[in-house]
């Protein structure tokens, strides 16, 4: 048996532990898993080097709410984002938490899941998660009181996708529409949040107005959805072995692939409309310049596929071409 091997693998620095029992080749094995766990591994857990993705459409929110509104209110703008980080932290662990509890592959739950690989208590895990839910959902209903219910729906859509996206009998993140509602709430919903937030007193909701919000998040929304599908892309074979089918099972590598390049294309044609439309101010389109740069990553991808080496290609369009787009749009609201 490998269990004494097993254990050895586990970092012993720790003060607390407690014990719980796994089935492991139809044996009840029994580990010790942590109590209490390191600064490195919560944020690996929380994926704090993931955050570019909710930060960055809260930021474009706020700029688009000072230029095109010319309102921007701190104390709530503060509130939300705090409810947000918070939110996301949450999303995140339960992610990894339903991954782990539903992995069909051996392999996946004690290797590569975090909370196998580095044996976390499950308990921990939900005092966690129950922590972050509360305060996310606190904050959420002071901020619903302070200005209207309309800011209640957004959140309660947010907060769906966020439970649903890996839990349920047909988890989002296992279906063809999991880059569609990562993309779409996490681009999209968390910019107009803050917009409305910041003009709640005279927003109109219309289609102009949304519409407006909608091509300005464009960009961020395609590079959060292209994330998700790079992800899925190199986890082909591992997310069909887990009975996870998501678009790429579906379109094939090469659809997968092509739907990759376009949206890069779409996204820089967004960010030509957005600028044209006076959305944004003109320095907005030195995000341009980075075609190069995300031509050169794409190409990357185009030649391999693999989640250690390539998937970083999606992560870097993602950060570089959302931090250009807030730091271009910054500059035009200082000029």
């Amino acid at each position: 048996m490998k269990i004494n091997e097993d254990l050895q693998k586990f970092p012993v620095q720790l003060v607390f532990k407690t014990r719980n029992f796994l089935y492991n080749s139809n044996v009840n094995v029994h580990l010790e898993r942590r109590f209490i766990m390191t600064i490195p591994v919560f944020l690996e857990l929380v994926e704090m080097k993931a955050k570019t993705a909710s930060v960055l459409p809260f930021l474009i929110g706020l700029c688009f709410s000072y230029y095109h509104y010319k309102s921007v209110h701190p104390i709530l703008v503060l509130l939300f984002f705090i409810a947000m980080f918070l939110f996301n932290m949450f999303v995140d662990m339960w992610d990894n938490y339903n991954d782990y509890l539903n992995a069909k592959n051996s392999a996946y739950q004690k290797e590569t899941n975090i909370i196998g690989r580095e044996n976390l208590d499950l308990n921990l895990l939900k005092v966690l998660m129950g922590a972050f839910f509360a305060l996310a959902t606190f904050l959420g209903l002071v901020l619903t009181y302070l200005v209207g219910w309309q800011l209640l729906v957004m959140g309660l859509f947010c907060f769906a996708v966020g439970i649903l996206y890996s839990y349920g009998p047909k988890p989002l993140s296992s279906l063809p529409l999991g880059e569609f509602f990562s993309g779409f709430t996490m681009g999209f919903v968390i910019t107009l949040i803050c917009v409305f937030l910041n003009a709640y007193q005279v927003f109109a909701w219309d289609f102009k107005s949304i519409g407006a919000i909608f091509l300005i998040s464009l960009p961020n929304t395609l590079w959060i959805a292209n994330l998700m599908l790079t992800n899925n892309l190199c986890d082909k074979e591992e997310d069909e072995s887990n009975h996870r089918y998501t678009i790429v099972h579906y379109i094939g590598v090469k659809g997968a692939l092509w739907l990759f390049s376009l949206t890069n294309l779409l996204a820089m044609f967004a960010i030509v409309l957005g600028v044209s439309l006076d959305l944004a101010p003109a320095t907005v389109i030195f995000t341009l310049l980075l075609i190069p740069f995300i031509y050169k990553q794409t190409r990357m991808l185009w030649e391999k596929q693999v989640k250690k080496e390539t998937f970083i290609c999606a992560v870097r369009i993602l950060a570089l071409g959302s931090f250009t787009l807030v730091f271009t749009y910054a500059i035009g609201l200082l000029l």
